[in-house]
């Protein structure tokens, strides 16, 4: 699902509301989320999950091309970890499934 298919599923959802504030919301929390990341804080919701960063240290690794060696540089990457009753519905659906 894009940002796009989520405002517009919010939009349907619940008629009341302005498609420009949905768009706005959607925006602010996003923008939060990935405040919160870079500021290095982990992010908690429950019942859902949460997001934090993983550290992957520099290592040396091969140009594809020349075969030469190459630095690659330290990374921060954004980590998702499902909360329990996140994983529990996406099974109960799986398993309804087959």
């Amino acid at each position: 699902m894009t940002r796009s298919e989520l405002i517009k599923y919010i939009c349907s959802r619940y008629p009341l509301l302005p498609p420009r504030d949905v768009e706005m919301a959607t925006r602010l929390i996003l923008e939060f989320l990935s405040d919160s990341l870079q500021q290095n804080e982990r992010i908690e919701i429950r019942g859902f999950g949460s997001f934090s960063l993983h550290v992957r240290p520099e290592k040396i690794g091969r140009n594809p091309r020349t075969g030469e060696s190459v630095l690659v540089p330290e990374k921060r990457v954004p980590h998702f970890k499902a909360g329990k009753e996140l994983r529990e519905q996406v099974d109960y659906v799986r398993e309804a499934v087959h």
